[in-house]
Order: structure tokens, then C-alpha cells, then sequence
């Protein structure tokens, strides 16, 4: 477990992470968003007042062990994003009312992307340019991601729909496309929960668009059915990314896989919008 701080609107709100996701201190959230001095009396009160939240209080929460204001280790009422934005809809206070509108922001935007898939790219699209991405790179991050998801479709249709399945299929690719595994990569990266695409350069990208794209064609060809004739698939497809990436680094002399991230885009991002000010 690791125990670190998230600012949420001027306020320290403890955070874990639990069963691979950010858990949030219920306490420290209600604490922010009312000012309370006594946030678990609030908290109970609130239950009160919210049967239906009440009634799966213990589905939602989940006691972890958090630092106190006196050092010590304590268990603490947490609950992961979706849990903590139930408990926001929960709270009558004038400072809740920013999140509630952007929850209901969110999820009309999902509705619109439903019923036009293509506002979905345009949005991701918007949020790499906002990031500091160039629009190079963004340019094969969304190709790649178009890649992907043909890839994902053709798995769906073979019986592997698992998401541990599409994980251990994925780094089956990557290990044979790159010579390392995800974990290996993202390691190397010095990425800790950072999705690896958004830190690929120009050239992992294209090799990992190749070994993908390949994988796709090579499960239809081979007809390949179910889990265990899928990942034969996958290695094969790997394996014609991992060619031309020997090839290349042959003729280079120069290693595809790098140690280069784009941690530091969100600093350059804010020293380009205080410039401009």
C-alpha cells in the first residue's frame, strides 16, 4: 500500500492505493466540501438523510489504513472515485455543487458520445493538444487507438473478452514486438501508474501500431479461436514488430526502446500558458 496526499480544492485529502486504484478518505473529502468540524457526524447524519446511500454504505466504503494528524497508521473509511462522486451527490453544501454540476457535465457528454462516437475522438483529441502533446504524436497516439480497439473487436468476436485475458494477450505482443514486457517498459520509463502509450515516442508507437495491426490480421487469417489461439496469434504478430525493430536497430545502431517519458508535459504545458499571460 502507498499513502500520499491529493490537493482537492485547497484542502489535503488522504489517498491510497487499494485493489490497484486511488481509495480517498471519505472523512477528509466531507471535510473539504463543508467545512465541517466534526466530518464522521456529518457523515452519519448524512446517512440518515440518504437512505439509498445508507443501505450500500458498506459496498461503497472500504476501511484502509490511512496516517493520522498524529503520525500514526489508522483504518480509515475509503471509498475509490466512483464511491467518493455517490458521497459528493450526497452533501447539500454550496461548495459540493461545482462537482455535482460536473459530474452531470460528464455524463451528459458520454450520452452525446454514444450517440456520436466521433465526439469521443474529437474530446481525446482536445485533451492531448491541452496536455502539451504535439500534434504529431497525437496523430499516432489516436491512430493507435483505432488500431487497438480493431484489435479488441476481433478478440470479442473469438470469445476473449476478459480484461485479464486482453492484458496477458497485450503483453504477449509487446514482449515479442519490444524484447521486454510492459511492466519491463513502463519500469524502464520510470512510469508507476502512468498509461505506457502516453509515453511512447514516434517510433514504440509506430512498432507497437505494427505489432498490433499484424496480431489483427494474423487472428483472422489463422481463424483463431478462443483464449489459447488467440495469444498463439499475438506472438506472431509480436514477432513481426520485434523484426523490423531488430532490422532498424541494426541499421541505427540505435535502441527503439528508451527510457524517454513525457512526465515533465504538464510543467512544460503551465511555463508555455504563463508565457502567454
Amino acid at each position: 500500500m502507498e499513502t500520499s496526499i491529493a490537493v482537492f480544492r485547497g484542502k489535503g485529502i488522504r489517498k491510497t492505493i487499494h485493489n490497484n486504484e486511488w481509495w480517498f478518505s471519505v472523512a477528509d473529502v466531507v471535510e473539504a466540501l463543508t467545512d465541517s468540524t466534526d466530518p464522521r457526524q456529518y457523515i452519519k447524519k448524512m446517512r440518515q438523510r440518504d437512505s439509498e446511500l445508507n443501505s450500500y454504505w458498506g459496498t461503497i466504503c472500504t476501511s484502509l489504513r490511512l496516517k493520522a494528524l498524529d503520525g500514526k497508521m489508522r483504518k480509515t473509511n475509503c471509498a475509490n472515485t466512483e464511491g467518493i462522486f455517490r458521497v459528493i451527490q450526497s452533501i447539500p453544501s454550496p461548495k459540493a455543487e461545482p462537482f455535482k454540476r460536473w459530474q452531470a457535465k460528464v455524463g451528459y457528454e458520454r450520452v452525446q458520445e454514444i450517440e456520436d462516437p466521433e465526439l469521443a475522438t474529437k474530446r481525446t483529441r482536445a485533451l492531448y493538444k491541452a496536455k502539451g502533446y504535439s500534434d504529431d504524436w497525437i496523430e499516432k497516439r489516436m491512430r493507435g487507438i483505432a488500431i487497438r480497439e480493431e484489435l479488441t473487436d476481433e478478440w470479442k468476436k473469438r470469445e476473449v473478452r476478459r480484461e485479464k485475458e486482453y492484458a496477458i494477450l497485450t503483453a504477449e505482443i509487446a514482449k515479442a514486438a519490444f524484447g521486454v514486457t510492459p511492466g519491463e517498459h513502463k519500469k524502464l520509463k520510470g512510469l508507476e501508474r502512468e498509461n505506457l502509450r502516453d509515453h511512447m515516442t514516434d517510433l514504440e508507437m509506430i512498432f507497437s501500431m505494427l505489432g498490433e495491426a499484424a496480431t489483427t490480421e494474423i487472428t483472422r487469417v489463422d481463424d483463431a479461436k478462443g483464449f489459447q489461439e488467440s495469444k498463439r496469434a499475438a506472438h506472431k504478430g509480436g514477432e513481426v514488430a520485434g523484426k523490423a525493430r531488430k532490422d532498424l536497430e541494426r541499421k541505427t545502431r540505435k535502441k527503439v526502446v528508451t527510457p524517454e517519458n513525457y512526465l515533465d508535459i504538464p510543467q512544460k504545458r503551465r511555463k508555455q500558458l504563463n508565457e502567454k499571460e
